[in-house]
């Protein structure tokens, strides 16, 4: 099973970085999401190739008509939170009133239920146990916000599944699709999406993807974009990450589809044997 998200966001949208944390730091920052939503657009649709996209809020009330044409196309609408802010340095309450803003504006916008969500930076932490409890109640049914492996946005190393799973809360049942995990040298290795997925060579991603069981991918429109300026004040580190093989990276995604066709997340839980799925249960003191 090879899933193909990606993460509607505008390139400026990096997090733990102080010039492109808040909505007014995004206004000094020249637009690329249209274009960059239209070359991925171009490739779907070259290749016959579902998706789902997980948009921000702020983006389907600044720019709507990009999040309908994505729904037009037929390719299904999750949410990736409103204003693009890290789970583990908000309160309950302020995830909620941020994923509240975000439904609503992205179904204002589609005219379709939202059911599905990825968190900004896979920022869902141990710490975060209510994270789960918040998405029951707000009706989101499938998530993919998990990333069973250690990294600077925190990662969830002790999640208990690099596979679909059932949370199980107070409230009721998640289903959480994961990113997938290689161990390498005994150590989880992501190659899925994102800065992995540019900076790993190709002969290693077509054989990892074409071997693997289950792939979550999770790729961002900037991951495309080689001419998208450049942060001046990242660290050297973070300029690496942000801005390596951004020109290869639409090849690699090129032949990786040829190779192996994907599915959408919708296509995927439908697919899935749920009765058969782990069961975490979450901690109710949280």
């Amino acid at each position: 099973m090879k899933i193909l998200t990606f993460d509607i966001e505008e390139w400026f949208h990096i997090l733990d970085n102080g010039s492109t944390k808040t909505e007014k730091e995004w206004a000094k920052f020249p637009s690329r999401i249209e274009e960059n939503v239209a070359r991925i657009l171009d490739l779907l649709e070259r290749k016959n190739q579902p998706a789902t996209f997980f948009c921000l809020g702020w983006v389907a009330r600044k720019y709507p008509d990009i999040v309908r044409r994505v729904a037009d196309k037929g390719h299904e609408i999750g949410c990736h939170s409103d204003m693009h802010q890290l789970v583990y340095e908000q309160t309950p309450h302020q995830f909620k009133a941020d994923l509240h803003d975000a439904i609503h504006s992205i179904e204002d916008a589609t005219g379709e239920k939202v059911i599905s969500y990825r968190a900004p930076g896979f920022s869902v932490t141990s710490s975060c146990s209510w994270f789960f409890e918040a998405l029951v109640e707000q009706g989101i049914e499938v998530d993919s916000s998990i990333f069973p492996a250690a990294r600077a946005h925190g990662g969830y190393p002790d999640f208990g599944a690099n596979k679909p799973a059932l949370v199980q809360t107070t409230s009721g049942m998640v289903k959480e699709l994961p990113i997938n995990t290689k161990t390498v040298f005994g150590k989880p290795l992501i190659f899925s999406g994102g800065g992995y997925f540019r900076i790993i060579p190709l002969p290693l991603l077509r054989r990892w993807i074409r071997n693997a069981d289950y792939v979550m991918t999770y790729f961002h429109p900037r991951d495309f974009d080689p001419g998208q300026p450049t942060i001046k004040d990242l660290t050297t580190i973070r300029k690496f990450k942000s801005y390596v093989g951004l020109s290869s990276a639409l090849a690699k995604l090129d032949v990786i589809l040829d190779e192996c066709h994907h599915i959408d997340l919708r296509t995927a839980v439908t697919s899935i044997d749920w009765e058969k799925a782990r069961v975490i249960p979450m901690p109710t003191d949280c």
